[in-house]
């Protein structure tokens, strides 16, 4: 197992920072803190639904539209579980539909 100690060598799998934490990362000042690799979103799936998840950047959420559901993010890390997912509103299943 390799250690990464650099950022820019380490792969960007979305699975968050190593042990020594975000602190010692500059984030740049155009970036989300939140960023998900597209290997990982594209192989992740609503647990409820098994249909195909939707990444909202700026609400640091994964979402389901069939379900209904937003799946938050925390520490670069989705939280696929329905207990913590939050109910998305018509509007909002109206604006996922059109994208």
């Amino acid at each position: 197992m390799a250690l990464w100690h650099d950022r820019a060598l380490a792969p960007n799998l979305g699975l968050g920072p190593p042990p020594a934490g975000p602190s010692t990362w500059p984030q740049p000042e155009n970036e989300s803190p939140v960023m998900l690799n597209k290997t990982l979103l594209d192989i992740l799936v609503c647990p409820v639904t098994k249909g195909p998840l939707h990444y909202d950047r700026d609400q640091a959420e994964l979402i389901s539209v069939a379900g209904r559901l937003a799946y938050p993010i925390r520490n670069d890390i989705p939280i696929l579980l329905e207990d913590e997912a939050r109910a998305l509103s018509d509007d909002e299943v109206a604006h996922w539909r059109q994208r």
